[in-house]
C-alpha cells in the first residue's frame, strides 16, 4: 500500500477512537452524577416526611393548694325522731281529721275529733251525782254539829254522835269520789281532741274518718320539729377520727349536695360487718326526704396538694398519665399517681417534678415524641 493511504488510514482511525473515548467520557459523567442527585432528592423527602407539622399547645405546671382531708361513707336519711300519735281513749267513733301528710303543725293544734256525745252526757250524770254528794254531806255535817253541840248537855249519847260523824265522814269521801269521777269524765272528754305534742311535720296518717279506736291505735306519725338527719355507716378505722361538729357535703342520688354537721357518734359498732354510724344534722325545708340514700364525704381537717387540672390527665391502660414538654418541644408521657379531686382539678401524688411543664387538654390526640408548638401558660388556679 502506498505511503499516503497509510497515513490517512491512520488518520481516520486515530479520530474515531478520540470520538469513542469523548463519548464514553461523556456518559461516565452523567452516570455518576444521578446517584448523587437522587440521593440528595431521597435526603429532602425523609426530611419533610419526619417533621410534622407542629401542634399548639397550652401548658400549665403543678400547683399548691391546701385541700380538706375527708372519709367517704354512705347511708340514708331518716327522721332524727318520730313520734307516733295514738289514741288515748277508747270505743269513739273518729268523727274529723284535720291535717295531712306533709302538713307543718305546731304543739297543741288539734289534729282529729272523736265524737263527744257519749263522753260529754257522762260527765254531765257525774255532775249530777257531784252535786247529790255534796248535798248529802251539807245534811251530814248539819248533823254532826248538831249532835257535837247536844253531847254535852246529855241529850246524845256517845254512840249517837259517833254515828253522825261517820255519816260526814262517809259523805264527803262520796263527794271527793264523785268529783274524782268528773274528772276522769273531763279528761275523756279532753281526749277527744287528738293534739301534736310538738312542732314537726305529719309523715304517716292512719286516722280514718267513720273509724272505731281502740287506746293506742296509731293515729298519725310526726317528724319531730321537722329535723332529718344522715345516719352514714363508717369503717372501724376511720370512726376514731369523726368528731361532732366537722362539716360533712351530701350528695344525694339525683346529684344534690347538701352541707351539714356531725352531731353525734355511735358509741357502739355493728358486730357483723364493724361499721359504726354517725349520725349528722340535715338543713331543714330542702329536697331531703327521710328514706333517701345518699353519699357522704366527712370533712377531718385540710393538708397541701399538689394539684393539676383534670383536663390534663389521661387514663390509658389503667394508668394516669400526663404530656409533658421536654427538649426541642417533644412531647414525653408521664405516669403520674393520683390523689384527691376538688372542682376541676386533681391532686398528683408522684410523677412529675414543680418545673415540669405539663400540657393542658387535648391529650387524646397527642403521641409520645410529636412535636408542638407552646401556644402560652395556662393561668393558675386560685
Amino acid at each position: 500500500m502506498p505511503r499516503e493511504a497509510m497515513n490517512r488510514l491512520r488518520s481516520l482511525t486515530l479520530s474515531a477512537t478520540l470520538l469513542t473515548l469523548t463519548l464514553l467520557g461523556a456518559c461516565g459523567r452523567d452516570e455518576s452524577a444521578n446517584p448523587a442527585e437522587s440521593a440528595s432528592a431521597a435526603d429532602s423527602a425523609s426530611s419533610a416526611g419526619s417533621a410534622r407539622a407542629a401542634l399548639s399547645v397550652n401548658v400549665t405546671s403543678l400547683e399548691a393548694a391546701s385541700w380538706p382531708r375527708t372519709i367517704s361513707a354512705d347511708g340514708s336519711i331518716a327522721a332524727w325522731q318520730e313520734a307516733i300519735i295514738g289514741a288515748e281513749t277508747s270505743g269513739l267513733r273518729l268523727q274529723q281529721v284535720l291535717v295531712n301528710v306533709g302538713d307543718t303543725v305546731r304543739r297543741g293544734q288539734v289534729l282529729a275529733e272523736f265524737r263527744q256525745d257519749t263522753v260529754r252526757a257522762e260527765a254531765a250524770a257525774t255532775r249530777a251525782a257531784v252535786a247529790e254528794a255534796q248535798a248529802a254531806l251539807a245534811e251530814a255535817q248539819a248533823n254532826a254539829e248538831r249532835a257535837r253541840q247536844l253531847q254535852p248537855q246529855g241529850f246524845m249519847s256517845a254512840q249517837q254522835v259517833q254515828q253522825a260523824l261517820t255519816v260526814e265522814q262517809t259523805a264527803r269521801a262520796r263527794v271527793e269520789a264523785q268529783k274524782a269521777r268528773l274528772a276522769v269524765d273531763d279528761l275523756r272528754l279532753s281526749q277527744t281532741r287528738v293534739l301534736a305534742p310538738d312542732d314537726g311535720v305529719i309523715s304517716a296518717r292512719p286516722a280514718t274518718v267513720g273509724s272505731v279506736v281502740q287506746p293506742g291505735q296509731e293515729l298519725f306519725r310526726l317528724i319531730r320539729q321537722g329535723r332529718l338527719e344522715w345516719r352514714g355507716e363508717v369503717p372501724q378505722v376511720d370512726l376514731e377520727r369523726v368528731q361532732p361538729g366537722q362539716p360533712v357535703s351530701l350528695t344525694l342520688t339525683g346529684g344534690t349536695t347538701l352541707n351539714g354537721k356531725v352531731r353525734t357518734v355511735a358509741p357502739t359498732l355493728n358486730p357483723g360487718n364493724r361499721l359504726g354510724l354517725v349520725y349528722v344534722d340535715v338543713p331543714a325545708g330542702g329536697v331531703a326526704r327521710a328514706g333517701m340514700f345518699a353519699t357522704g364525704r366527712i370533712e377531718l381537717g385540710t393538708t397541701p396538694a399538689q394539684t393539676l387540672p383534670q383536663s390534663a390527665v389521661l387514663l390509658r391502660e389503667g394508668f394516669h398519665l400526663v404530656y409533658t414538654v421536654g427538649p426541642g418541644n417533644r412531647l414525653r408521657a408521664v405516669k403520674i399517681d393520683v390523689g384527691r379531686r376538688v372542682g376541676d382539678r386533681i391532686e398528683v401524688r408522684g410523677g412529675l417534678k414543680p418545673e415540669d411543664r405539663v400540657v393542658v387538654s387535648g391529650g387524646a390526640f397527642l403521641s409520645e415524641g410529636d412535636l408542638v408548638k407552646v401556644v402560652a401558660s395556662a393561668p393558675a388556679a386560685r
